[in-house]
């Protein structure tokens, strides 16, 4: 993945007082995303040594059935994380094109506080209602 020569401060938080999309907030987003998935992968890495090590099989059938449980969980989680990771490298992508920030529905800046909430948003607040409602339209016929 490409990479900015943009320093940016520690104390930087993008405001709407300078250009969309400017370098500095480009390299804010990526630095963030990059971070992100950093965290998945390493939470990835812990469940399958985690897996590793609690292979063994519990004698009383209660802590059997609340291991299987909890791993059942754990593994549930690590498939939402899996499809975070496709959003997130699509985001990085974006970020690499310089059409990171915009709704893919109408074109226009996303506020700058929906990217904060979730750098992977590809919708504005408005564009992602409207596809909320049409999809409970669709679910309650």
């Amino acid at each position: 993945m490409k990479k900015n020569n943009v320093r940016l401060p520690d104390s930087y938080k993008p405001g709407e007082g300078e250009a969309f999309m400017s370098l500095q907030q480009r390299e804010y987003f990526r630095q963030k995303i990059l971070k992100w998935r950093q965290e998945i992968m390493h939470g990835a890495a812990e469940t399958l040594s985690s897996l590793k090590t609690t292979m063994i099989r519990e004698a009383d059938l209660n802590d059997q059935a609340t291991m299987e449980t909890d791993l059942s969980l754990e593994l549930r989680a690590r498939d939402r994380d899996r499809k975070l990771l496709n959003k997130i490298d699509a985001a990085l992508e974006r970020i690499n094109e310089g059409s990171y920030g915009y709704c893919e529905e109408t074109g226009e800046p996303i506020a700058l506080a929906r990217l904060e909430a979730r750098p992977i948003a590809t919708l504005s607040i408005e564009a992602q209602e409207r596809h909320e409602r049409k999809e409970r339209i669709f679910r309650e016929e």
